[in-house]
């Protein structure tokens, strides 16, 4: 009527399943249509930002972007027995270097010169647009602590009629959300300015990565993405010194001196007490040393052409890596090519334990945890270093990446996985992860902060990172692909007039060798009014929470207790907003409130995914890849992770270059045998081919008109004359630019046996591994709802 104060909710009688049918492709396109066509202003408290799914600019006013920082609530309840009333998370996913559309600016650099950031006496927020000017402008009361400091003379400005500086539009801190500090010397280790960083290479050269093409195809690749290593200036060359090592059960290393006419190659057999043979002339710049490089990088795979060492070494490999770094007294990125299981006789040697026979009991957990404590012990060395490490994997079996991936995930690197890896089918997809990976802007040695205002506190971390205190997160590297997630918990009751707010810091080390604070700020509004915070809620953040929580827990839970955990966390949300915000209905019916009207079928997602509900044929290496890769992702990358994306390729609505085709619900039945479909998973896309596709769609897209002609095996489309292949080759490449991964394209016929991959990724039907269908599902959580509620 207008009148009411509750909020806006969806009636859904569960046994009408037309209603569900449009509900997720609604909620995306009604977004779309209401938030993309003005930019997204964050001076407003409080204020919900548009979907992931949605297109949209953004104006910094005051408060972070949701780029790099989205809330699963922005009005959040007053009181620790209203939050644990409503159980609904509150939680914050932070990028603190994501990487941001041309059309917005870049935080803006402030220098304070030798001083450094102004900052609170007795908390140590830094200079914000929450803190308070008093006393004409000599002192500044502290948004967090409410602590009074004084203004350093050399920062002082009058204040204006209403109490602000007459420079706050002038400067970034005290006018924006994000921004980052020039750090002195005193915010370095050892007050000692930093190094550039150093990468170094390690190429895994047993049979099995020869054999594969792996070898090969790393030192080609190795030649040119030289020249695209990080830098600041894009018109100067990067300070960043290479070095180079091979390794089976023995370590290589190369001496690539720029005055050198041939790279000399030092054995280390002992890698039982793994050390550095030589100093100079293993980290070069590659200017310098271009000649003896190049030539190192084509001698590598004919030297070990006809190997016949099948056996690896691991630990060794990192310490040797770590080593390096700590004689150049800098920080720096390993990129390990690695093909197998380490069995070889070594620090971190491993054994194989896969055995699908724990898979479904409590002892399943064993699986996701490391074989032992020495890679935890190496990950604490490595990040005191500031040594990152990237994992690029080639197995063609158990290679137990639950222990392989502890140190990539500690120092906030990332693994990469090829498994059964061909030269021809693969190269394109590890060469682009590769490419990516080397030349993506990224930080080093970094400490993130999280600081909040007085009533609420940090209480958990989730992400690639290591903590040494309850505080601070610590990473070794960390990329603008990376998220934190953290968890906050009330210690005291929130006022609604001030509200909560929020302060992430990250000291890092640039690429060019610069100690730098980026900092985000965030304000939300408080409620008394559990109607409020149900109004302010964003389920794609409240599910990328869950998720984390959900899959870290896997380490000492057994699974069913995991999802069975999820299911009655959500089915409390919805019970306590049936309870007390609804207005009174029939028990027949499921009321949702407006903001969480997908919470169930994305909660469906997740419990149906390989890592909580795998299938028979998926690995455990595959879900400990995958638990592994979620636990850093950001809000857009989980959404398309656990509901894919599926479109019709109809050549009326292709061939519109402003707007892509609407998407269909994620299921068999919205699949026409006449039709073409593309599936986005944020690791794959799939092209699904209809028996009775048209053979005009054929003819554009395959160059043939018969189903029977077009070749499964294909990995790529090809570039034909026709503005419909144009079109679709942008969409693909479109799709691809916007996740850290490359998507590898799998073109599949119907009912051909790939048929069964792709079902796999229908999300809204029944699952081979015994998942629950949407509406199923739905009929299941309105049960475990109207029992709380009796």
């Amino acid at each position: 009527n207008g009148r009411s104060l509750k909020p806006p909710r969806l009636f859904l009688c569960v046994c009408k399943t037309a209603v569900l049918s449009v509900l997720q492709i609604q909620v995306i396109e009604d977004d779309r249509a209401n938030k993309s066509s003005e930019p997204f202003t964050t001076g407003v408290k409080g204020q919900t930002p548009p979907l992931v799914t949605t297109n949209f600019q953004v104006k910094d006013q005051g408060n972070a972007s949701p780029r790099f920082v989205r809330c699963t609530a922005y009005n959040i309840p007053c009181t620790a027995d209203m939050a644990k009333q409503s159980q609904v998370p509150l939680a914050a996913v932070i990028k603190p270097l994501a990487m941001l559309p041309p059309d917005e600016t870049r935080p803006y650099m402030v220098d304070h010169g030798e001083a450094g950031p102004i900052r609170c006496n007795r908390c140590k927020a830094y200079m914000c647009p929450y803190m308070q000017f008093i006393e004409g402008g000599r002192r500044f009361q502290c948004g967090f602590c409410s602590c009074v400091t004084d203004v350093p003379p050399h920062y002082f400005q009058h204040l204006d009629h209403t109490g602000k500086r007459v420079d706050c539009c002038d400067r970034p801190e005290l006018s924006l959300g994000s921004y980052e500090f020039v750090a002195t010397v005193d915010y370095c280790k050892n007050n000692k300015l930093p190094q550039p960083p150093s990468f170094i290479f390690f190429i895994d050269v047993s049979y099995n990565a020869v054999k594969s093409g792996m070898v090969n195809i790393v030192c080609q690749e190795l030649k040119t993405l030289l020249d695209y290593l990080p830098r600041e200036n894009p018109e100067a060359d990067s300070v960043v010194r290479v070095g180079f090592v091979t390794y089976n059960k023995v370590l290589h290393f190369y001496n690539v001196k720029s005055s050198l006419a041939q790279p000399q190659m030092m054995v280390v057999s002992d890698v039982s007490d793994m050390f550095l043979p030589l100093l100079d002339g293993f980290l070069v710049n590659v200017n310098d040393s271009r000649m003896v490089i190049e030539s190192l990088l084509d001698q590598i795979p004919e030297m070990f052409a006809d190997t016949r060492e099948t056996e690896t070494v691991f630990g060794p490999v990192i310490q040797a890596g770590l080593e390096a770094l700590k004689a150049a007294d800098c920080a720096g990125k390993l990129f390990l090519f690695h093909s197998s299981l380490p069995i070889a006789e070594a620090p971190g040697k491993l054994k194989n334990r896969e055995d699908k026979k724990l898979v479904g009991t409590d002892k399943e957990k064993s699986l996701f945890q490391p074989q032992s404590g020495f890679y935890s012990n190496l990950s604490k060395e490595c990040v005191a270093q500031g040594c990152c490490v990237d994992l690029f994997l080639f197995p063609n079996q158990y290679v137990d990446v639950a222990t392989l991936g502890v140190v990539p995930v500690s120092t906030g690197g990332s693994v990469y996985k090829y498994t059964y890896f061909q030269a021809e089918m693969d190269r394109e997809r590890f060469l682009n992860d590769l490419r990516r990976d080397v030349q993506k802007p990224m930080g080093f040695d970094a400490v993130m902060r999280v600081r909040t205002s007085t009533g609420i506190r940090a209480t958990d971390f989730f992400g690639s990172f290591f903590m040494s205190n309850t505080t601070d997160v610590e990473l070794a590297g960390l990329d603008c692909d990376k998220t934190v997630t953290v968890e906050f918990r009330h210690d005291d009751k929130l006022s609604e007039d001030t509200g909560a707010l929020m302060q992430c810091a990250v000291l890092y080390t640039s690429c060019s060798g610069q100690r730098r604070l980026r900092v985000h700020n965030m304000a939300v509004n408080c409620c008394s009014q559990l109607a409020d915070l149900y109004r302010n809620c964003e389920t794609d953040t409240i599910i990328n929470f869950f998720s984390k929580y959900a899959y870290r827990s896997l380490l000492n839970t057994p699974t069913k207790t995991v999802r069975d955990t999820l299911v009655n966390q959500c089915a409390q949300i919805l019970a306590c907003y049936r309870k007390n915000c609804a207005s009174p209905s029939s028990a027949g019916q499921l009321i949702l409130p407006e903001c969480m009207k997908l919470l169930p079928v994305y909660l469906n997602c997740v419990l149906k995914s390989d890592v909580l509900q795998p299938g028979a044929d998926v690995s455990v290496d595959d879900r400990a890849y995958l638990r592994q890769l979620l636990s850093c992702m950001d809000v857009s990358e989980s959404h398309v992770f656990f509901y894919p994306r599926l479109l019709p390729l109809v050549r009326h609505t292709i061939l519109h270059q402003w707007s892509l085709p609407m998407a269909v619900r994620n299921s068999e039945e919205r699949l026409s045998k006449g039709g073409v479909y593309l599936l986005e998973t944020g690791l794959y896309l799939f092209l699904w081919v209809g028996a009775n596709a048209q053979q005009e769609l054929l003819s554009n897209i395959f160059g043939t008109p018969t189903f029977s002609q077009i070749d499964p095996n294909m990995t790529s489309l090809p570039e034909l004359d026709n503005p419909f292949s144009q079109r679709l080759r942008e969409i693909i490449d479109s799709f691809r630019s916007q996740r850290s991964r490359y998507m590898k394209l799998m073109v599949v016929k119907q009912e051909d046996k790939a048929e069964l991959i792709f079902k796999h990724f229908l999300c809204e039907d029944k699952s081979a591994s015994g998942g629950a269908s949407y509406v199923d599902f739905l009929c299941h959580m309105h049960k475990e709802i109207r029992q709380l509620l009796s």
